[in-house]
């Protein structure tokens, strides 16, 4: 079973991180790649690569044969599969051992054992591992279910009994609503599984989603490695996580870890896996289902034990015992791990595709040790976020001595973390973290939509940000058109007079409501010479504001003689300036007429996201009123408007219907009845 060829299955930065520890360990590593894929990070870290397939994943990732013959092309030895695509595939673990190749993961009985959830639960059953009041039987007539149901009390949970990821999932509040979500959850379930078995489970209405990592030799041996909680998702995906569970005795942690190993050894488990429970309120804990690979987030127990379970892996693939016993395994501290999604918050998680024109943290600018913060990455700066596979760009984890100290260093973490050219779900993790809820262990698996308001509270500005932003505009304009020949300057330099710059700024949610003198404030900036500071006027309010670069993004911000340290660089035209308490967005750029707070329409308009137009809606030269439909274009399976910055016409459309546009390509060009 020694093997010194590694092939990883998988893509991203889960790739990347399995070849991180393959390496370390002399093992030579081989990536497979899609056509979308070809220059991706995990192809470029590889010793050798090999293309599968075409942009999809059916005919690329998930290609049995493709794999194992890349596998067998590279003299690879075993194959790594990471998580998703075919980690949990019993059919591909059959045909690598026909294959004469090691799969690094369970034996395939023990995926099918846990593949079949209602078979699962009878089996946790017998192996005395608790489970949620429910109904996991082979009849599925509709009239029993519906029995079961009521004989339940609802609400209840209906899954997919071959389900994961949320699909086929629905809570049902009563009766009235059962045969409605019955029929909707068959139908997402034949389409994701091709099979509508259901079960059926009481629904905890404020339960933690606790789970235990274990791990499992081929001699016998099962240990656990401490628990997460992992409570705070949406749409039943996680978004961050913890370890240790906070709140956790010490009997109840052992009492959870005892059942999880069971749990394993009932179904003659090699590798690592993790047990996932609901935990009660009044300490209960109930029996989900179990995740036969590595996790997600199984750095946030790396973390607190100090162990690498990729090495573990794939030592216990080669043969080996586990090299720790129950009792040499301790916990050290507490570590948090936030994803990092291409995806808009803001428009109910929408995918996001693009360019990453900039992806780096900057560590030493926000003072933060780099033994305590980790990002598991499979990209870097440049890369393209296509719209092809999961939209999961990295993984920041950090540790810390004690929970407060461990999300102190996330949102420093958070604030350093700089992502261009691809909207992300970063400050939203921010803002997570940062939620009073959340400092104070008001968790359940309901966190996001119980706290929806706050979450997603619309944004006021302070003068202090406003002016802070407008210093960074103001800094950048003075570092661009340094000269010595007045004729060349453009930062309001006056012969015998102070230079006098103005700066329009405004949510970049409204960057194009250019005529709504509402929406956009304007920040006037004077000073004598590039020596002085800046006299910012906003409304009725005068400051003086100082701004001095320090390391990296980092910079100090000076204000009426307050001084705050932050992270502030340019995204495009807008100022994104971050600390640990969380980020400030704002659209800006410079104007050389204020008419009554009212500011130059912009005369383009961009692609929002990667798409194709579908309908160009008017004829140049033809006038409209601000706000009327110009053109429309279809992402994600879904239609986007584009409207009128403001009263007058289209110039010119860049592009006709049909056309594949880039998320940021100018699409037409306006002229506004006002413009000069």
């Amino acid at each position: 079973m020694i093997f010194d060829t590694l092939l990883v299955a998988n893509r991203g930065e889960i790739a990347c991180r399995v070849m991180r520890t393959a390496r370390a360990m002399g093992l030579k590593t081989v990536a497979v790649y899609s056509d979308a894929d070809a220059n991706a990070r995990h192809v470029r870290e590889a010793d050798e690569a090999v293309r599968i397939g075409p942009a999809a994943a059916r005919e690329s990732y998930l290609k049995v044969e493709a794999v194992i013959e890349a596998a067998k092309r590279t003299g690879a030895g075993a194959v790594h599969p990471g998580y998703g695509f075919l980690s949990e595939n019993g059919a591909f673990v059959e045909a690598l051992d026909k294959a004469g190749i090691v799969f690094v993961g369970p034996p395939a009985s023990a995926i099918a054992a846990m593949g079949d959830k209602s078979a699962a639960k009878a089996r946790m059953a017998d192996a005395g591992v608790p489970l949620v009041p429910g109904y996991h039987g082979n009849d599925q007539d509709d009239a029993l279910l519906r029995v079961e149901a009521d004989k339940i009390g609802y609400p209840v949970l209906l899954k997919a009994s071959a389900g994961g990821g949320g699909k086929g999932m629905r809570v049902v509040e009563s009766g009235d609503n059962f045969q409605a979500a019955l029929d909707g959850c068959r139908r997402e379930s034949q389409a994701a599984f091709g099979d509508q078995r259901m079960l059926i489970e009481k629904y905890l209405t404020q339960p933690r989603h606790v789970e235990v990592q274990v791990f499992c030799d081929s001699h016998g041996n099962g240990v656990y490695l401490f628990e997460r909680d992992c409570s705070v998702q949406r749409r039943h995906q996680k978004v961050l996580e913890e370890a240790p569970a906070p709140g956790m005795t010490a009997p109840l942690r052992r009492e959870m870890g005892d059942a999880a190993v069971r749990a394993a050894k009932e179904i003659g488990y090699v590798g690592a896996g993790t047990v996932e429970f609901l935990l009660d309120a009044d300490g209960s804990f109930f029996f989900m289902e179990m995740n036969t690979r590595l996790q997600v987030e199984h750095p946030v127990t790396e973390m607190i034990t100090g162990q690498d379970l990729v090495e573990w892996q794939l030592r216990v693939a080669m043969g080996e015992a586990l090299p720790c016993t129950q009792d040499e395994l301790t916990i050290t501290g507490h570590s948090f791990e936030a994803r990092l999604y291409a995806e808009d918050p803001e428009q109910d998680f929408l995918p996001a595709t693009g360019t990453l024109n900039r992806f780096a943290m900057d560590l030493e600018g926000a003072g933060l040790d780099p033994a305590r913060v980790r990002l598991d990455s499979g990209v870097e700066s440049g890369d393209v976020v296509s719209m092809h596979y999961d939209p999961m760009l990295a993984k920041l984890i950090v540790h810390g001595d004690d929970r407060n100290q461990a999300l102190a260093t996330l949102n420093r973490a958070l604030a350093a973390l700089d992502v261009q050219g691809v909207v992300t779900n970063r400050a939203f993790l921010q803002r997570l973290a940062t939620h009073p809820g959340f400092r104070n262990v008001e968790l359940d698996t309901r966190f996001i939509e119980r706290n929806e308001a706050t979450l997603f509270a619309p944004r006021s500005y302070s003068t202090d940000e406003y002016a802070s932003a407008a210093l960074v505009g103001l800094n950048q304009l003075a570092r661009e058109c340094e000269s010595d020949s007045p004729w060349d300057r453009h930062d309001g330099f006056r012969l015998n007079a102070p230079h006098t710059i103005r700066i329009a700024l405004c949510d970049p949610a409204h960057a194009q409501d250019s005529d709504d003198s509402a929406a956009v404030v304007i920040v006037e900036g004077t000073r004598e010479n590039g020596n002085n500071p800046w006299n910012l006027t906003i409304g009725d309010e005068t400051l003086t504001a100082y701004l001095t670069p320090l390391n990296g993004d980092a910079v100090a911000m000076t204000l009426n003689g307050h001084r705050r340290r932050l992270q502030a660089r340019r995204d495009g035209n807008v100022v994104v300036m971050a600390d640990p308490a969380g980020e400030t967005r704002l659209f800006w750029r410079r104007i050389d007429a204020i008419d009554h707070g009212h500011h130059e329409a912009e005369t383009t308009l961009t692609a929002p996201m990667h798409g194709t137009v579908v309908a160009l809606l008017v004829e140049p030269g033809v006038r409209v009123e601000k706000g009327m439909p110009l053109m429309v274009m279809e992402a994600m399976k879904m239609e986007h408007t584009m409207t009128a910055p403001a009263d007058g016409h289209v110039e010119s459309f860049h592009f006709q219907s049909g056309d594949t546009v880039s998320q940021g390509d100018v699409l037409l060009e306006f002229a506004a009845d006002d413009a000069h």
